[in-house]
């Protein structure tokens, strides 16, 4: 049988390279997302071979790494690339067929339900999406804790919930974690804060007194101290400055738009932080407004409130 992954669109530009896919740059407890949905397909499917849209190189490399005995091939999509996904975050339920293809957008999270023998996809096209698609695998996958015998965690320290707490890290006194949780290999949660229902990857170094709050951190984020940062997606490298942080609620309560393409759109909640690209820098005292984007590799000076205009 064969696994063939089609293409479909997102508005997370800053968190994959343009000319790559977002399956092949977010991590799903510390695996691509594309190794992921593999993973999860081989277990169930008899899958011989692997179809990947040649316009995504490094997610063939990635697949072809991680699983040498299956036969991988690029294949030319026609697809329409202007296609988005149903709002809110839409969730399929596929039944298994023996056809001879099994196909999924390659920017989904793929889960299989044994008791009713179906896969569930979750598109990912906007910000909000991917938080709810991360709060949705915490809940349903992290349910008892799982700490690495190599993390280091002070007695001052509370663990409440759920975790998945990956080698080598280190948890310093009189922080909270709250779950369910997943803390990626090599990362650092400073003294005195407050980190829960988040998805934290690879090396992430938390300042002493943050707040971290239902947030997606990708891998090397630094943030000083005295941050709060609440249900944001922050990319990769991205370091934040004393006193910064993401606002997450307007003054009126109402739904908090998002800027597409010169375009509004309403995110359907009323918690949303804001979507920080790759690489980018935050001075301090930095206030990132509601439904912002931070584009990557963008520098943006202390004591500015981002997006006051808009």
């Amino acid at each position: 049988m064969k696994l063939v992954f089609r293409k479909s669109s997102h508005h997370l530009q800053s968190l994959a390279d343009k000319n790559d896919c977002l399956a092949s740059s977010l991590k799903v407890f510390g695996r691509p997302l594309i190794v992921r949905n593999v993973s999860a397909t081989i277990k169930v499917l008899n899958i011989d071979k692997i179809m990947i849209p040649e316009d995504f190189p490094d997610a063939l490399r990635l697949v072809q790494d991680e699983f040498p005995r299956i036969s991988v091939e690029q294949f030319h999509d026609d697809g329409d690339s202007n296609q988005t996904s149903t709002f809110p975050t839409k969730i399929e339920k596929i039944t298994i067929t023996k056809n001879n293809n099994f196909e999924i957008p390659i920017n989904t999270l793929l889960r299989y339900s044994p008791n009713t023998t179906t896969f569930s996809t979750e598109s990912i096209s906007y910000p909000w999406d991917l938080l709810n698609t991360i709060k949705n695998v915490l809940h349903d996958e992290v349910t008892h804790r799982v700490i690495s015998p190599k993390a280091t965690i002070s007695k001052s320290s509370i663990i409440d919930g759920p975790c998945i707490i990956e080698d080598n890290v280190t948890i310093d006194d009189f922080c909270k974690i709250k779950g369910p949780i997943y803390l990626g290999k090599d990362s650092f949660i400073g003294m005195g804060s407050l980190v829960r229902y988040c998805m934290i990857s690879n090396e992430t170094r938390i300042g002493f007194n943050c707040e971290i709050s239902k947030c997606y951190f990708g891998d090397n984020v630094q943030t000083s101290h005295h941050n709060v940062i609440l249900d944001s997606v922050i990319g990769k490298n991205v370091w934040f400055g004393g006193y910064s942080g993401t606002a997450n609620v307007l003054l009126t309560r109402k739904n908090i738009k998002y800027m597409i393409n010169d375009e509004l759109i309403d995110t359907g909640t009323d918690h949303f932080g804001a979507m920080v690209g790759d690489n980018c820098a935050i001075g301090a005292s930095v206030i990132v407004l509601p439904g912002r984007q931070v584009p990557a590799d963008t520098t943006i000076q202390a004591g500015t409130i981002f997006g006051k205009n808009n």
